[in-house]
């Protein structure tokens, strides 16, 4: 994701860093697949069911989750409900304006939602209280704090953890009565994104705010815990040959996998 800059300034950008990647360097030193460190703070936000801050090198999300219960959809009346919000704060850049959802913050919304929907990380048959009528609905809000590059994998991570760690109140009767209990939400696995640009022939994982700004073609791929591939978005004005998408794939199934690793100990540390 990038914004608007002078035509003439992303041009002598993109000339610097393909003189560099002739090179296999990047202007922050990284290797063309290698990420930024990943921080992770769990349950900042005390009021919400679950809740996590996630900083990919400078770039900082904090997502929450609240679950209300509420009349399911038509078309699924058998399923709870899975909604996922995302907003740019106007601190986080000052590209950024107040104002309504714009393109941007509707398109990290989707691909998380589409993300965690398609690799049914959540068990939505179990948050029917009573078909057709009432289910629990899981609210997942994205907050951008701070923006350089790879909002998508950021955004992902913090609302994956999000939910992996909500407890809800659920109500259950037990011997004619009426009781309530925390309840984690029903995981059935932990899914990644991973995101990637081309500029010319070359393939970076982890694209700073800088290079996304002069990128050929963006690939968001999202992969759950069996390696399959169960999402992706595709962004930029060029297109990706064949050869070239087999190889984003190649090279971003591990690292979702290192990804996973380090979210499933920060929740094993946190909750062991």
């Amino acid at each position: 994701m990038s914004f608007k800059r002078s035509s003439i300034i992303e041009n002598l950008r993109k000339t610097q860093m393909l003189d560099l990647l002739s090179k296999q360097k990047r202007l922050d030193g990284r290797a063309l697949n290698e990420y930024r460190p990943i921080t992770i703070r769990l349950n900042p936000i005390q009021k919400a069911n679950g809740s996590a801050e996630v900083s990919i090198g400078d770039t900082k999300v904090i997502a929450g989750v609240k679950v209300e219960t509420g009349e399911p959809f038509p078309d699924t009346p058998q399923q709870g409900l899975l909604i996922v919000n995302a907003e740019f704060l106007p601190l986080s850049s000052a590209m950024i304006e107040p104002g309504p959802p714009d393109e941007d913050s509707i398109e990290v919304s989707r691909v998380v939602d589409r993300g965690i929907r398609e690799s049914q990380m959540l068990n939505l048959k179990e948050l029917v209280i009573e078909p057709g009528k009432l289910v629990y609905c899981v609210f997942v809000d994205i907050d951008i704090l701070n923006i350089d590059g790879n909002l998508f994998d950021a955004a992902f991570i913090a609302a994956v953890l999000s939910i992996a760690t909500a407890k809800y109140d659920k109500k259950i009767v037990n011997e004619g009565k009426e009781e309530i209990t925390k309840t984690p939400l029903p995981l059935r696995l932990i899914p990644v994104s991973v995101t990637s640009i081309t500029i010319g022939d070359n393939i970076l994982l982890d694209p700073t705010e800088e290079e996304d700004s002069v990128h050929d073609s963006r690939m968001t791929i999202t992969f759950d815990e069996e390696g399959h591939l169960c999402a992706g978005q595709k962004g930029g004005s060029v297109g990706l040959s064949v050869e070239q998408l087999f190889k984003i794939v190649d090279l971003s199934k591990p690292k979702a996998e290192e990804i996973r690793a380090l979210i499933k100990k920060v929740i094993s540390n946190a909750y062991p």
